[in-house]
């Protein structure tokens, strides 16, 4: 029997090359399994595109629901859109269409650009609506996840300037208004294995993410922080008003608003490293304290490298939208060849993204308490919002569900 050996670096670095980048972002992996509908319409935008798709039975641009993409990385593909906005459990797009209502979806030419950047596109595109809609009725605009600040920021833009966007409602979807999470741990791996490929790294990187994370870390070394690039944006936005005002706002949350958790429990193995070349990595669920193991590195080296952080709250089992970033990184190892040693297995596939809080804008998500406190016990006045509906469970980051979509169209204009 021939005994197996350790992969080069050089094999290794030359097995993940070859295959799809590790990328932690929501909505659905799988091709879609039809195509988009054809577009009535399709703009060129700033640093994006529309898809224009008139309501039933009309014939042009009468009553606009403009919405915007999320965080990922590269273009903004119309056809996943519409399958994890229509076709899962609730036909989002659809619905809107048939209230007699025009969609027109906002993508980037690259998701992951700064938040700013990508507003361009989304600012074009309501100035486009505003001109080419007959009729005097008034927009609705918003986005999911990333989408509902790039929208929140391109009205806060317009009326910087005092131009009238004609815009009677805003909404986002599980937007981290207050933040979003990647655990530390799963930064710290994406660096640690930068020599070998570097785009899990770049993404951990990139100017969206940076500013989007509550916590951030640009090396594996790294303390935990909020990123000088994130605080800019906040600044950016508090200096215009830090809301749109003359929009009525709504927003959903995917976590719940009873304070009750997702399951994940302080200090439990979310993933573990079993081929060769990754044998002794092991991630571990966020701890409240000081010095809390988070990470064990080892990637085609006898030296393990620990991760430790002080002062961040147990998170990853916060209420909220869940992202499977463990079950990623385990599903993109694993489809390496079995001779690579990446063999791993994610012991927990989600984690806590959006806390639920985050998402309607009603507390920071710094401690426990901030995390926990049943939403029931915050006083309204603490969000931007004016109108906010949380899930009846925590489920996916930007799931579709009849619950949340439906409750938005009630309050289309």
């Amino acid at each position: 029997m021939t005994e197996q050996k350790t992969p080069t670096p050089q094999q290794v670095t030359e097995a993940l090359s070859a295959a799809p980048p590790i990328v932690l972002a929501p909505g659905p992996r799988e091709a879609p399994t039809q195509l988009p509908p054809v577009p009535h319409d399709v703009w060129d935008l700033p640093g994006g595109t529309a898809w224009v798709y008139y309501g039933e039975g009309k014939h042009g641009l009468t009553r606009p629901v403009i919405i915007a993409d999320g965080f990922n990385s590269g273009p903004s593909d119309v056809g996943m859109l519409w399958e994890g906005l229509d076709r899962r459990e609730y036909a989002f797009l659809s619905e809107i269409r048939r209230s007699g209502r025009d969609v027109v979806i906002v993508g980037f030419h690259e998701r992951s650009a700064p938040i700013q950047h990508n507003a361009r596109a989304a600012l074009a595109a309501i100035e486009r609506a505003t001109h080419d809609m007959s009729g005097g009725h008034g927009l609705a605009v918003g986005g999911f996840s990333m989408g509902g600040l790039v929208t929140r920021y391109a009205l806060l833009k317009l009326e910087h300037r005092r131009t009238d966007h004609r815009t009677e409602l805003y909404f986002s979807y599980d937007s981290p208004h207050r933040g979003a999470w990647i655990p530390i741990g799963l930064q710290a791996f994406a660096h640690y294995i930068r020599d070998l490929d570097d785009r899990f790294s770049d993404q951990m990187n990139s100017p969206a993410a940076k500013q989007l994370l509550w916590q951030h870390i640009a090396d594996w070394p790294d303390t935990p922080a909020t990123h000088q690039d994130r605080t800019d944006f906040l600044d950016e936005l508090e200096r215009m008003g830090n809301w749109p005002a003359r929009p009525h706002k709504i927003g959903v949350a995917n976590g719940v608003g009873t304070g009750e958790g997702n399951g994940i429990l302080p200090g439990d193995e979310t993933f573990r490293g079993q081929g060769l070349a990754i044998t002794g990595t092991s991630l571990y669920a966020q701890r409240t304290g000081d010095e809390q193991l988070v990470a064990k590195l080892r990637v085609l080296t006898l030296e393990t490298e620990e991760i430790h952080t002080s002062g961040l709250p147990d998170i990853d089992g916060a209420p909220g939208g869940t992202l499977e970033g463990f079950g990623i990184l385990a599903d993109s190892l694993n489809e390496l060849p079995l001779y690579y040693g990446m063999r791993s297995q994610a012991l927990i596939r989600e984690h806590c993204f959006v806390p639920a809080v985050s998402a309607v804008d009603l507390r920071e998500i710094a401690s426990r308490d901030d995390l926990y406190t049943p939403a029931d016990g915050i006083p309204s006045g603490d969000s931007g919002l004016d109108e906010y509906k949380l899930a009846s469970r925590n489920e996916g980051h930007t799931v579709m569900t009849e619950d949340l979509g439906s409750w938005i169209i009630e309050r289309l204009p």
